[in-house]
C-alpha cells in the first residue's frame, strides 16, 4: 500500500496540480466548466475554496509522491461556499449556476446535520490511477474516524468511484440531480469501533 502523510501549506501547489489532473474528466467539474482553458484556469482556485481549509487543520493528505491527494475539512470547519459561489459566477454560465444551487440544496437536505468530516475533494493523477492511492488515502483517513468514533461524509460525482466508497464504509444517502446536471450521490460512514 502506498505511503499516505498529511502535508503543509507550502505543499499546496503540488497538491491543487494532482486535483487538478485528478477531476479533468469528472462529470460534475466538467459539467460546471466544460471548456479545457476554463477548466485549467479555474480548478485550482475552485479547490481552495471548496477544500483548501484542510492544509490549516492538518488533513489535506497525500499518497505517494503526490500520485493522490485528499482534502479532508474537520467537523465544523466548512468550505467557503461563499468564494465558491464568485468563482462559479464568473466561470460557468448563468443555467450552470442556477442548477448548481439548486443541486446543492438537494445534496444538503440529504445529508446528515450532525457533526462530520466532510471530504470535498479526493483523486488521484490519471497517470497513477488504478494503483491503490486512493484506497490508501481513504484507508488512511477512515481509521482516524474510526479512533475519533467521527461520521465521515462525502459526495460522488463519478459513479466508477462508488465501490471504492462503498469497500471503506461508506453508505449512499440517496441521489442528487437537477436540470443538465450529472448526477452527485452524497454518502456516509459510521464508525467503527
Amino acid at each position: 500500500m502506498s505511503q499516505v502523510r498529511s502535508v503543509s501549506l507550502s505543499e499546496r501547489d503540488s497538491v491543487l496540480a494532482t486535483i487538478v489532473l485528478a477531476f479533468s474528466t469528472d462529470p460534475m467539474a466538467r459539467w460546471a466548466w466544460p471548456d479545457a482553458p476554463t477548466y485549467y484556469s479555474t480548478m485550482a482556485e475552485f479547490t481552495m475554496a471548496f477544500g483548501g481549509a484542510a492544509f490549516d487543520h492538518g488533513s489535506a493528505d497525500v499518497s505517494g509522491e503526490f500520485a493522490a491527494a485528499a482534502l479532508w475539512l474537520p467537523p465544523g470547519i466548512e468550505p467557503d461556499r461563499e468564494r465558491m459561489g464568485e468563482i462559479t459566477a464568473a466561470s460557468s454560465s448563468p443555467r450552470v449556476l442556477e442548477e448548481i444551487t439548486l443541486l446543492m440544496e438537494q445534496v444538503a437536505a440529504l445529508e446528515p446535520t450532525e457533526p462530520h468530516w466532510y471530504l470535498p475533494l479526493i483523486g488521484t493523477d490519471p497517470a497513477h490511477q488504478g494503483n491503490g492511492h486512493g484506497s490508501a488515502l481513504l484507508a488512511h483517513a477512515t481509521e482516524r474516524f474510526d479512533r475519533e468514533g467521527a461520521l465521515a461524509v462525502l459526495e460522488s460525482s463519478n459513479p466508477r468511484n462508488i465501490p471504492l466508497y462503498k469497500r471503506h464504509g461508506f453508505r449512499i444517502l440517496g441521489e442528487a440531480q437537477y436540470g443538465s446536471s450529472p448526477s452527485l450521490v452524497p454518502m456516509v460512514r459510521e464508525p467503527r469501533r
